[in-house]
């Protein structure tokens, strides 16, 4: 029920990156459940990880073995998160990043760990490294969006993209698959993102790009309001073309960061519009704000509202609701006589009371379209903040009541 979502395009291959994947059996029966993502030596990685306080195993051992390495390998597995599992989860991922590590004749610690799928089941580690040697045979560069279908859960399609740009006279390549349709509300859901590109670039640089990126992206979007235990987004730089990027002052910088950026805006779009059930794709705009933070208040309190989403899945135009979202979103000496709102371009409150040109119609026309605008000028400052959510259906409800069924 992806809205506006389309299939999947044509993934380009970034050089020195090769991809597999297998059937293991870890919860779903007759599809790729494991993946290995395999980058060439020299390369840097940089990578954003959940804050939840309860992160899951592999986050833990992914953020130790990063600290002193380059990872060789990324070992992923969906239809178990590993996460709510103790000790005994931290030694199931070891125990695989180990066997992955044997067979690449690498050290484990060269070996990122990712799990999504049902929060404290334990990892079934035998099946894993049952599986691992079928998918070190099948890896390839073209495997990226077999990749991108083995890592889904509840989602419904599998989400890539690619940039391909000239920079220093050379060619570069960035390309990113992800997952992710509930629990979403990133704060670098369960989201997993993985990106590359054959450009040069040192792991401070790297980095700073990737929490640039994400800052854009997948930090602005929620379908459901849950941050989950697993979260992770990773770039890794193979350095195989010929573009070499120092520093972020290099003007080649600009030209990586705009395409990092590009790749991650349009996976979290593709999170959204592929949210559990989601039958609109809503943007949520406030400017008008003292600061960035009080714009995302209001942002996130009006996107994270029911009432809001489910509106919004009624094609109603119930601007009360938003009001209300406004109001109690927690910013501080809030004047309501500097507000204004929009649906789509339709401003149905001025100066904090109802246009007088405002129609029933007009918000009806907007609210039945399958891609949704509130904007919301709160006339205290120059700060904005533009986010993405999407509506909240019956088949939410069903999708979460089901899922361990």
């Amino acid at each position: 029920m992806a809205a506006g979502l389309e299939h999947l395009q044509e993934l380009l291959p970034v050089a020195g990156v090769e991809l597999g994947t297998v059937a293991a059996g870890i919860r779903y029966r007759d599809r790729p459940d494991l993946a290995i993502i395999a980058v060439t030596g020299g390369s840097t990685c940089a990578a954003v990880f959940t804050r939840n306080a309860f992160c899951a195993a592999p986050v833990i051992v992914a953020r130790r073995h990063l600290a002193g390495n380059s990872p060789r390998f990324l070992l992923i597995n969906a239809g178990n998160a590993n996460a709510g599992t103790g000790i005994q989860g931290i030694v199931d991922a070891e125990t695989c990043c180990a066997t992955l590590a044997e067979l690449g004749g690498v050290a484990s610690t060269a070996i990122l760990p990712f799990s999504t799928g049902v929060i404290g089941e334990l990892l079934p580690v035998s099946r894993i490294q049952a599986a691992l040697p079928q998918v070190w045979q099948v890896c390839s560069p073209t495997g990226w969006s077999s990749v991108a279908r083995a890592i889904m859960t509840t989602d419904t399609v599998p989400k890539g993209t690619s940039v391909h740009f000239t920079c220093q006279g050379h060619p570069v390549t960035v390309t990113g698959i992800a997952k992710g349709s509930g629990m979403i509300r990133p704060d670098m859901a369960t989201m997993l993102a993985f990106l590359a590109t054959d450009a040069q670039v040192p792991k401070k640089v790297l980095q700073r790009c990737l929490a640039r990126g994400v800052a854009e992206s997948f930090n602005r979007i929620t379908v459901d309001g849950d941050t989950s235990t697993n979260d992770a987004c990773v770039l890794l730089a193979t350095g195989q073309s010929e573009v070499s990027i120092a520093t972020i002052e290099d003007p080649a910088f600009a030209a990586l960061q705009q395409a990092v950026t590009e790749v991650c805006l349009s996976l979290a779009q593709a999170i959204v519009r592929d949210g559990e059930g989601a039958t609109k794709f809503i943007t949520v705009e406030v400017a008008g704000g003292r600061n960035i933070q009080e714009c995302e208040q209001v942002a996130y309190t009006i996107a994270q509202s029911p009432l809001v989403k489910t509106a919004c899945f009624a094609s109603d135009p119930n601007w009360g609701r938003i009001l209300a979202a406004i109001g109690r979103s927690g910013v501080p000496d809030l004047e309501i006589t500097g507000v204004s709102l929009y649906l789509g371009e339709a401003c149905v409150i001025h100066g904090g009371v109802l246009h007088p040109e405002y129609t029933e119609e007009q918000g009806r026309t907007v609210m039945a379209q399958d891609d949704i605008t509130l904007a919301v000028e709160l006339g205290r400052g120059d700060a904005r903040v533009q986010i993405w959510t999407c509506d909240l259906s019956f088949a939410y409800v069903k999708i979460n009541a089901e899922y361990r069924s």
